[in-house]
C-alpha cells in the first residue's frame, strides 16, 4: 500500500497539480494585496470614499452589507481581468514562438515556362522570354 501511495504521488499530474496550487495561492496573495492596497482605495477615492465596507442597509436588527458585496464584486472583476491579461500575454508569446518565421521572397515564376527564376530577373534563363514588361 505504501508503494502504491508513493507511485501515486510521484506521477507527473499530481506533482504538476501541487505546484499549480502553491503558485496559485502565492499569486492570489499578490493579487489580493494589489486589489486591497492599491486599486480599491483608488476606486473609493473616485467615488467619494476609501472603503465600500461601511456602505450598508439596516432593516430592523439585520444589517445588509452592500459595501462588502461591492468589494467582493470589484475584487472578482479585477482578478478576472488580470488573469485574462496574463493568459493573453502568454498566448501571444507562445504564438510568436511557435509560428514559422516569414521568409523573404527571392524568386518568382516565369509566366511562359513556369520555371522558378530570381525575383530581379528581366529575362528567363530557361525559355529566354523577356520579362521586363511583366
Amino acid at each position: 500500500m505504501l508503494k502504491e501511495f508513493r507511485d501515486f504521488i510521484a506521477k507527473g499530474n499530481v506533482l504538476d497539480l501541487a505546484v499549480a496550487v502553491i503558485i496559485g495561492a502565492a499569486f492570489a496573495a499578490v493579487i489580493e494585496s494589489m486589489v486591497t492596497n492599491i486599486l480599491t482605495p483608488i476606486v473609493g477615492a473616485i467615488f467619494g470614499g476609501t472603503d465600500f465596507a461601511g456602505i450598508g442597509l439596516t432593516i430592523g436588527n439585520a444589517r445588509i452589507g452592500i459595501g462588502l458585496f461591492l468589494d467582493a464584486v470589484i475584487n472578482f472583476l479585477i482578478v478576472a481581468f488580470l488573469l485574462f491579461l496574463i493568459i493573453r500575454s502568454f498566448k501571444m508569446v507562445k504564438d510568436r514562438m511557435t509560428r514559422p518565421a516569414t521568409l523573404a521572397v527571392t524568386t518568382k515564376e516565369c509566366p511562359y515556362c513556369i520555371s522558378t527564376i530570381p525575383l530581379k530577373a528581366t529575362r528567363c534563363p530557361n525559355c529566354t522570354s523577356d520579362l521586363s514588361n511583366i
